[in-house]
Order: C-alpha cells, then structure tokens, then sequence
C-alpha cells in the first residue's frame, strides 16, 4: 500500500469515494460535487483543499480530504473534512495510514489542532478516535447553513 498526495487524475476515485461515504452517512443524494470542482479547488493556484490516497496495485481504495483553517485561540490548525476507505477494503490498514498521515502533515506544518466531525451513532469510530488520544467533545453542536437557508437568509430581515 501506498500513501501519497491525490493528483488531478485521482479525483473520479475521490468523488467515488465521497459518494460512498455520503451512502454510508445515509446522505446518497447529498453530493453535488463533480469531479470538475475536485480539479479546480484542489489544484488552481491557491488550492481550497489537499487530499491523500491510499493506493494498491494501481487502485486507489481510501483518501483523506483536509484544508487548513486558522483559530483565534489556536492559530493554525487542520480540518479533515473526510476520511474514507471502500467498504470492500476495510481492515486493510488503509484506514489508519491515511489518519496517520494526517497527523504526520499536522506535526510537519506544526498545526495546534487537527478537527474533525463524527456522527453520534459511528461508534466504531468515536471507539477509535478515543483510543488514538483524539477527545470527542460532546458539549459543541455543529452548526451549518446550506445553499437554501443562505438564500432564505439574504431575502428575508429578522
């Protein structure tokens, strides 16, 4: 196996992957990313995002979408925004390569923090991330706007 940087010839198996990993969340017809916006964020001039893949005999079977964000307690720090391995896949190590490797690129660029989000009913991942020395807060709820309510917001006073 094989942990390397994503290139633009890897995003159809990444978009493959995020589409999995939406069914998996029980969210399949929630993804409305093209392979076209993985090429122009991730790797324009002032790339959105980097990505690492797991890689088999040619294959890519996992990757790890990140993008740094900056803390006003913490400075700078990184977000995994997903982590994924093909089901038929699973068990292989792929998994924890890819989190090792972000926590190598984290130490590397000498972040403070590395976040994340984990679904409440995921606890064979909330098992792991505990046991790896990651805390799962409990007491911060995730907040977000999607498309609609942006609109709804901007056409509509308070």
């Amino acid at each position: 196996m094989i942990i390397r940087k994503a290139t633009k010839n890897d995003m159809p198996s990444v978009l493959e992957l995020i589409q999995e990993l939406a069914t998996f969340e029980k969210e399949p017809d929630a993804v409305v990313v093209t392979v076209d916006d993985l090429v122009r964020d991730g790797f324009s001039e002032n790339p959105l995002f980097q990505c690492f893949v797991a890689e088999v005999d040619g294959e890519i079977i996992g990757m790890a979408l990140y993008y740094y964000r900056y803390s006003t307690w913490k400075g700078k720090t990184i977000h995994l925004e997903d982590l994924i391995v093909k089901e038929s896949k699973r068990g292989t190590g792929a998994g924890f390569a890819l989190y090792k490797e972000i926590i190598k690129q984290g130490k590397a660029e000498n972040v403070r923090r590395i976040e994340w989000n984990v679904l409440d009913w995921n606890t064979p991942a909330i098992d792991f991330y505990e046991k790896s020395g990651a805390k799962v807060l409990g007491d911060w709820r995730v907040v977000h706007m999607d498309d609609k309510g942006i609109e709804q917001f901007l056409n509509t006073t308070i």
